[in-house]
């Protein structure tokens, strides 16, 4: 990982906070490494490429992919959704994301939000990486419900078992500012509200089935990231979230149909600078900030 940026480009990024153009938030996407050389290493997504194309459920994150995927092809994939290298032969150092991408798969991502405020559709928002991106979904969350949506928030107090590399453990379904995630049993500490990365779809399967079986709305848009994105949009549900370059199932379900929006950018960076894209988005959307 990146260590702390040098001040400079922290005094830049922060400045940006006030700004909406594209062009202030191209320079924002790579001063704070959401884009352009990001974090993640080519070893770390080569090998989430070969681990889907082995369909390796850690890795497929709640997509059944309908076309058979090598890692050869995914390479491609990424190189296309992402703007990564497509030369097989390159296996080391960081990643690369074309801010062009980013910056156009926001445009959509806004679209997509503003068509549900328009109709006043139930929405439901879920993370697997809290610590990051909570504020992000949350102020969208905010946004949405101002302008009519009901955000849904079912399954609350729900147990879900998710395995993980220390074997089976048990989280808990929780809301946090309308956003779903999972936290791990016991009393959650004063002033914490954030629960625990997942990669898993078990949680969006959890919560969907639960408003099923309550008779109550489903939504008509999911948007997150992860297993939340890909479980829910395998299951027929409009999704739409946030991917990394070691996150290939999101764009595998974008490219055959399941995923209609997938935003690639570093997913891990620290929570304020994604306070930008917050702002774009909803000036595009045309929503209350």
């Amino acid at each position: 990982m990146f260590g702390p940026f040098p001040p400079r480009l922290v005094r830049a990024s922060a400045t940006i906070t006030d700004v909406l153009s594209t062009g202030a938030l191209r320079a924002h996407l790579l001063a704070a490494r959401l884009a352009g050389t990001v974090a993640t290493s080519r070893e770390e997504s080569l090998r989430s490429y070969r681990l889907f194309a082995a369909r390796d459920p850690r890795v497929t994150i709640g997509i059944d992919p309908e076309w058979a995927w090598r890692q050869r092809d995914l390479i491609e994939l990424m190189a296309d959704k992402c703007g990564v290298s497509a030369d097989p032969q390159h296996t080391s150092g960081h990643d690369v994301i074309d801010p062009e991408r980013t910056l156009t798969a926001l445009d959509a991502f806004a679209e997509r939000l503003a068509a549900a405020a328009q109709r006043g559709a139930p929405v439901l928002f879920g993370t697997g990486h809290p610590h990051r991106l909570l504020g992000f979904y949350a102020a969208l969350a905010d946004a949405l419900s101002a302008a009519g949506c009901t955000v849904l928030t079912p399954a609350h107090g729900r147990c879900v078992d998710i395995t993980t590399r220390f074997g089976l453990r048990t989280y808990n379904l929780d809301y946090a500012r309308g956003v779903a995630l999972v936290r791990e049993p016991g009393p959650t500490r004063p002033g914490c509200a954030t629960g625990a990365h997942t990669h898993s779809p078990l949680p969006v399967r959890t919560v969907l089935a639960a408003a099923a079986e309550a008779g109550g709305p489903l939504p008509e848009l999911v948007v997150g990231d992860h297993g939340w994105v890909c479980g829910a949009g395998q299951l027929g549900f409009e999704a739409i979230g946030l991917g990394d370059t070691d996150d290939p199932a999101l764009f595998v379900g974008e490219a055959e149909g399941s995923v209609s929006v997938v935003v690639p950018l570093d997913d891990a960076v620290r929570s304020d600078y994604y306070r930008p894209l917050t702002r774009y988005v909803l000036n595009r959307a045309c929503l209350s900030q």
